[in-house]
């Protein structure tokens, strides 16, 4: 099965998150996909945790390492798209990427954002839980 990852999904994993057991149980078999700007993202979500605390420099650069370790498929989508549905429903763009990249590939979707889950489902795209 093709499945495009959120970002927060990488995350849970190298981070260690209670999700991470049922992640992996269901990803195990899967090909991840990702818009191509998911290790640009992680690094981003991960200096920012830094700022708030949240885990240390040490913590953050083994966790970017495990997660390029992760295979997954980089795609590019059409910003101008995402840009138009980040617009329509108030949502960063970054999300919008995600929505966009599963959408256009007829992918389903797995991410720990209940936000982004709600508007995926009103664009038809299948949830992975």
């Amino acid at each position: 099965m093709n499945l495009v990852a959120d970002t927060n999904i990488f995350l849970a994993v190298v981070l260690n998150e209670p999700e991470r057991a049922h992640i992996i149980e269901v990803t195990s078999d899967a090909v991840l996909i990702a818009p191509e700007i998911l290790p640009y993202e992680i690094g981003n979500a991960l200096s920012a945790m830094i700022k708030r605390r949240q885990i240390s420099k040490a913590e953050a650069l083994v966790a970017e390492k495990a997660a390029n370790l992760i295979p997954v498929r980089l795609v590019s989508i059409d910003i101008q798209k995402a840009l138009e549905l980040a617009i329509e429903h108030n949502i960063y763009a970054y999300d919008a990427y995600f929505l966009i990249c599963a959408k256009s590939l007829a992918q389903p979707l797995m991410s720990l954002d209940k936000r982004m889950k709600q508007i995926a489902r009103d664009l038809g795209i299948n949830i992975v839980e």
